[in-house]
């Protein structure tokens, strides 16, 4: 034993060489991240060889950081690559968080001091918001435990509206230009506030609505007629950081037409094909689609999917798992008769889209096949 122990260091001498306290040491070697080379069986003292040196020093400084302990652990076994992929996912993921603190010490700021209350006008086209809010009411959360989710909301720009609405499941995005006059504005309306605006927009003539946002009063004036409300009291999901987790920045790897009057005629056909799956103790009927041989979008049958992985099969081969009331849902709200499917493979957020507009589309989560 003392030739062997000579040439190791013992668990005091690595931490010095690392960084990382005895203590931390002890801690990693139980989580299986970094195990010692040698245990004395009389002793329990922890050996560790010249080689460890290097992985203990990337473990005090993924610690440093703050990365969780699951993936420090991939990060000593892994290939460079893949440790700058982690890299990466866990900068992004420091960089939302600090987003998210700074609005919310601006939230308990305005608590401490609020600020005299801002008052932002709208004017907007009334066919132009009945669209936007079309093509979102769809995606309105309904779950009474996520109430944060239970509204549209507006996120007021120099020159126009975006509107956002979410279920966590999906997600829609549509704009409204308008002339704005005051500050920009983050406002959650109520469902119950949206659906009666959205009727009122049904009877309006040619001239534009006028929305006011005052602090969390809501007025709008559409043909003589005037709606009032209050917004929601609640913090909406930063709607930005979950385009980017869902669909990135870059384009999809596929950009798929689709025949929408063919494909809502095949997912509404009762005989249409579904494999039975689970969500939450429920089960759930998934369409199925993919690519023929031409690159066509078509409804498959679950006898068609392979048990091979989808990811590696050609292009040909491309097939996703939907819920087909959502992909239903969201085929609706966007209208016309051509769309777009984006999706980076099959178990990748799908994005349906206008063909020529950027600013309306929405999000499907895939269900794995």
């Amino acid at each position: 034993m003392p030739d062997v122990v000579s040439d190791l260091h013992s668990i005091g001498e690595l931490a010095r060489a690392s960084g990382l306290t005895v203590s931390a040491l002890r801690f990693y070697d139980s989580a299986g991240v970094l195990a010692p080379a040698l245990v004395d069986p009389v002793t329990g003292y922890r050996w560790y060889t010249d080689e460890q040196i290097g992985p203990a020093r990337l473990v005090a400084g993924l610690r440093r950081v703050g990365m969780p302990v699951p993936e420090i652990a991939a990060a000593v076994r892994a290939e460079p690559a893949e440790v700058h992929r982690l890299l990466d996912a866990h900068l992004r993921r420091l960089v939302d968080g600090l987003a998210d603190a700074r609005r919310e010490i601006v939230r308990l700021r305005a608590l401490v001091d609020p600020a005299p209350t801002t008052v932002t006008t709208l004017l907007l086209s009334p066919a132009e918001l009945a669209a936007a809010f079309d093509a979102v009411r769809f995606a309105v959360g309904v779950d009474p435990e996520l109430p944060a989710l239970s509204g549209v909301l507006l996120d007021v720009e120099p020159d126009g509206v975006r509107l956002v609405a979410t279920d966590r499941h999906r997600l829609a995005l549509a704009r409204a230009g308008a002339d704005v006059d005051g500050p920009p504005a983050r406002v959650l309306v109520p469902v119950d506030l949206v659906d009666r605006l959205r009727l009122l927009l049904d009877t309006a003539d040619a001239r534009p609505v006028r929305l006011t946002v005052a602090g969390v009063d809501l007025r709008a004036e559409v043909a003589g007629r005037t709606l009032t409300g209050t917004a929601l009291p609640y913090d909406f999901p930063d709607y930005r950081r979950l385009l980017r987790e869902a669909v990135g920045e870059r384009p999809a790897a596929y950009r798929i037409p689709v025949d929408v009057v063919a494909l809502r005629t095949a997912l509404r056909d009762p005989a249409a094909p579904t494999l039975a799956r689970e969500y939450a103790g429920t089960p759930l009927a998934v369409s199925v689609l993919g690519l023929d041989d031409s690159g066509s979008l078509r409804l498959l049958h679950p006898a068609e999917l392979s048990t091979a992985d989808p990811a590696a099969e050609p292009t040909s081969g491309l097939r996703f798992g939907v819920n087909g009331e959502y992909l239903l849902d969201a085929l609706d709200a966007a209208g016309g008769p051509q769309l777009v499917l984006e999706v980076d493979g099959p178990i990748a957020p799908l994005a349906v889209r206008r063909p020529n507009d950027e600013d309306t589309f929405s999000v499907l989560m895939p269900i794995r096949l």
